[in-house]
């Protein structure tokens, strides 16, 4: 009898050891991280499919999405996912709310400013498509963003289904946790020479 309660007590420590572990994960999951899978070739060479990140849904609740920014969205409906399939793309922000952007010269414009991206390997060019088309002037609502995949020739991003809502974010890519060889956190991208156009505030 002896033995039998003292098996008694350990499971039912391991149990609720198990379940305050379950409990944290959940919290965790639900308002602070989520893990996420890249799955596509659109933010090449900067992440390539098979990638794990953790995105961090706490920064917008506190402060704006930032132009630079690698972030998670829901997609939305004209950008033609499967219903039902929960389908979340990644993307950098290229543009917030009260900015211009214009695909011109196989580049971005900013506020009417050519877009320095250090980030793209050279040769990477900027094509138009049915939403942003050649030289087309597009301001961002209050709550809209413009993103886009950092590899532009197979990237369908705003260019194609047009600016993303704020309520869309999921949260910031800031941490890779696998391959291994590529743990750390994401780098924040910040523009020189790039104003704000100060239209809209989101504050």
């Amino acid at each position: 009898m002896d033995i039998l309660r003292r098996l008694s007590s350990f499971f039912l420590d391991v149990i609720e050891t198990v379940v305050v572990a379950l409990s944290i994960f959940l919290v965790i999951y639900l308002f602070f991280l989520q893990p996420h899978q890249v799955q596509g070739q659109s933010m090449e060479p900067n992440f390539h499919t098979g990638e794990y990140l953790l995105t961090d849904k706490v920064s917008y609740q506190t402060g704006d999405p930032q132009r630079g920014d690698v972030v998670v969205f829901h997609a939305p409906e004209a950008a033609g996912c499967v219903e039902g399939t929960g389908c979340d793309f990644i993307k950098r922000i290229i543009g917030i709310p009260g900015d211009t952007v214009a695909v011109k010269d196989n580049s971005y414009y900013v506020n009417g400013m050519l877009l320095p991206e250090p980030y793209l390997p050279s040769g990477n060019i900027t094509r138009p498509a049915d939403f942003a088309k050649e030289g087309r002037e597009i301001l961002l609502g209050p709550e809209e963003y413009f993103v886009s995949g950092d590899n532009r020739p197979h990237s369908h991003d705003s260019r194609a289904f047009g600016p993303i809502t704020r309520q869309d974010i999921v949260g910031r890519a800031f941490f890779r946790y696998w391959p291994s060889d590529k743990i750390g956190i994401i780098p924040r991208i910040t523009y020189e020479g790039i104003s704000t156009s100060g239209v809209f505030s989101t504050n």
